[in-house]
């Protein structure tokens, strides 16, 4: 299994996946997030899909950077953002000239086999300032799994906090909610704010 299965599928569904995710309501996680940051704070969605958060982050008065690793669902998202907002580009090939507020990986962190997980964290923690947050979200469990071509790693509270072990990040806060896409509530997921730096 390999993140490269996923883009793929991406790429393949980019239009399916947009219209299964753009309509779905967020509010209730931007409301753990958002609230965080300092006036006109500059997010990196990592992770991007088609741009739906980047959006309302935007409409919020947020600067915005985004990227995704799917082509097809750059396009999407540029769309909507514009170009030079949203890069095509992997989790550890992404690079930032000038360190962000936040970062925020909404189901995209997943796709990352477990081997890869605290590289890719100790990689983003570097693209922000001090003290900056981060929000991700990971399917709850403890197993890697695989679905339609997508490679999925799960994780709980015990196996996040191993994870995040010197990558730069601490764990300010770990809660689950239920997917919020209809006929999906039996889906589980752990939703964690971060925090750059030693407590």
């Amino acid at each position: 299994m390999s993140l490269q299965n996923s883009i793929s599928y991406y790429n393949e569904n980019a239009e399916t996946f947009h219209a299964d995710t753009a309509g779905v309501d967020m509010s209730a996680l931007y409301a753990e997030f958002l609230p965080l940051l300092p006036e006109n704070a500059h997010i990196i969605d990592a992770g991007c899909g088609s741009g739906r958060d980047a959006v309302a982050f935007r409409a919020q008065g947020f600067q915005v950077t985004a990227f995704d690793a799917s082509e097809a669902l750059v396009a999407k998202a540029r769309a909507q953002l514009g170009q030079d907002t949203v890069q095509h580009c992997t989790f550890l090939s992404f690079e930032v000239t000038t360190p962000a507020d936040a970062i925020w990986a909404c189901a995209s962190l997943l796709h990352v086999v477990p081997s890869q997980l605290p590289q890719t964290f100790t990689h983003l923690a570097a693209q922000l300032k001090p003290n900056g947050i981060m929000y991700c979200s990971f399917k709850y469990g403890t197993d890697q799994t695989e679905r339609s071509g997508r490679t999925f790693t799960n994780l709980n509270e015990v196996i996040l906090a191993e994870t995040l072990q010197n990558t730069g990040f601490r764990i300010s806060k770990t809660w689950r909610t239920s997917d919020a896409r209809p006929g999906r509530e039996h889906e589980q997921w752990l939703n964690a704010i971060l925090v750059k730096g030693d407590k």
